[in-house]
């Protein structure tokens, strides 16, 4: 037996050190082989007809590593759609497996920094992986169209970069940027943001103050629906739109958790932040109280994101989940990037699956 492993031993050092001593070429022989199919990826004709939700970014202006800024992008049929455009939303997209060239529109809850800055970098990648012809439209409560064109002006010069390296023809300047679509609300009226065919969005005003106007959104298909509750306190307009839903996106902020960030801030002599940590704890909802929607609202699945703070360490989800699960006794999830719910048309059925 021996006499048997030491040659087998010598061969496989010789592989193993001839691998190594040509890792570079076979690296790139590798590259060969997989980047067409990285760059054909596109998920879309694969999915079933029916409503489709992922998280490309289920996280707030607190660094985590499992989540981006806020940002979920929603497929009804064969349609995509962004709702909200935090840092590293675009790339998030494309690591899903989708075609960030086939975004049809972006929607905006409100324009808190994290909310929207990923937006240029959105746009920009959406314009130039397709060769768009027309801006992507952007549609938000009033004060939109400031943030798009402020957008808008702080890329022209990389527009004109980009126009005068690869021509026209591949990057046509007519698809450079967004273009505004602003809607009227009412309080206790939901707006009809996008009507065509079997698919509905609404827009309602939620309980962010004193950031105002801030929104939620509901979106219906084929008789299947999810609402997004948007940066809100425990609010009844949520909870009257969310009923009967089969999905409820609503985002979650563990007073708990923050308050030890906050006596943290005040122990190592940071009175303005100890003061932001317990500012932040008056407009967001726990995820008891969102559990407490989602039962009231007769709701079928619950995804939480915008999860403040962060959780780094093994047990803190069961911390910041507290008591919500004995409330709601549905399927309750504490949301990570890549986090997809499909909801096929004709069915009841609640799929997930994370596709990171």
């Amino acid at each position: 037996m021996r006499k048997l492993l030491l040659p087998l031993a010598i061969v496989a050092g010789i592989l193993v050190g001839g691998a190594y001593v040509f890792r570079a070429p076979l690296s790139v022989l590798v590259a060969e082989r997989i980047a067409p199919g990285r760059i054909a990826a596109d998920v879309m004709p694969g999915l079933p007809d029916g409503l489709h939700v992922a998280l490309c970014g289920a996280g707030s202006p607190f660094p985590d590593p499992q989540r981006a800024g806020p940002c979920t992008v929603v497929v009804a049929g064969k349609r995509l759609f962004v709702f909200d455009a935090g840092s590293g939303s675009a790339r998030n997209i494309g690591r899903l497996g989708f075609v960030l060239g086939h975004v049809e529109a972006v929607f905006l809850t409100h324009f808190h920094s994290d909310h929207i800055d990923g937006l240029g970098e959105l746009m920009l990648q959406r314009w130039v992986t397709t060769s768009n012809t027309a801006p992507v439209p952007v549609y938000g409560p009033p004060g939109v169209d400031q943030v798009v064109a402020g957008l808008r002006q702080a890329y022209a010069q990389d527009q004109h970069y980009r126009v005068a390296h690869h021509g026209d023809a591949t990057v046509p300047a007519s698809g450079f940027g967004g273009t505004a679509r602003p809607f009227g609300l009412a309080l206790q009226i939901p707006t009809v943001v996008l009507k065509e065919g079997d698919l509905e969005i609404t827009a309602f005003s939620v309980d962010h103050a004193p950031i105002h106007p801030s929104v939620g959104y509901r979106i219906r298909y084929k008789g299947r629906s999810v609402v997004l509750s948007g940066d809100t306190r425990k609010s009844a307009v949520v909870q009257r739109e969310a009923l009967g839903a089969d999905l409820l996106v609503h985002e979650a902020l563990s007073e708990e958790l923050v308050a030890v960030l906050e006596r943290s801030a005040g122990a190592v002599g940071r009175p303005r932040l100890k003061k932001i940590f317990n500012d932040i704890q008056n407009y967001h909802t726990t995820p008891e109280q969102a559990a407490e929607v989602a039962r009231d609202a007769g709701v079928r699945f619950l995804l939480l994101n915008h999860i403040v703070p962060a959780l780094p360490l093994p047990g803190m989800e069961a911390a910041f989940l507290g008591k919500a699960s004995d409330i709601f006794d549905g399927p309750i999830r504490v949301g990570t990037d890549g986090d997809f719910i499909s909801l096929p048309a004709g069915s009841t059925e609640i799929l997930f699956d994370n596709r990171f």
